[in-house]
């Protein structure tokens, strides 16, 4: 079987300059160039990987502010999670939010997993994981 490597997401947004953004901000990732397709979008880099955010005015199935991990979701690996923790907070997130309020959240530091892990909402509500898995 040839050997297949993940090359990258894609997520529907909303606004495309709203969520490139905020994971430009959020997470230093880069624009990358992109053919000109039909639909508006932005390509980021991240390490060797990219996440493409696509233009969808009508949003996605996701229609509130609540994370649930059991949601389609990616996960980005870091070697410095409480930098990362830190980093959200000072952005305005939290995991003292409440249930509903889109700055909320998720943060397990000894997760079932084996390494920590946090859950938190893009501007289109699509989940996002940090953890600090073994890379």
């Amino acid at each position: 079987m040839p050997g297949l490597l993940l090359h990258h997401v894609s997520y529907p947004v909303r606004n495309v300059k709203i969520s490139a953004a905020f994971y430009e901000d959020l997470f230093d990732l880069t624009r990358l160039p992109r053919p000109p397709f039909g639909i508006p979008g932005v390509w980021l880099g991240c390490g060797d990987r990219q996440i493409h955010l696509v233009s969808n005015p009508s949003g996605t199935y996701r229609t509130t502010p609540t994370i649930d991990i059991a949601d389609v979701h990616f996960a980005f690996a870091t070697d410095a999670f409480e930098e990362m923790v830190d980093r959200l907070e000072r952005a305005g997130f939290s995991d003292t939010m409440p249930e509903g309020n889109p700055k909320r959240m998720l943060v397990s530091r000894d997760s079932i997993a084996g390494f920590p892990q946090l859950y938190l909402l893009d501007p289109d509500y699509n989940t996002i994981e940090v953890n600090a898995a073994p890379i």
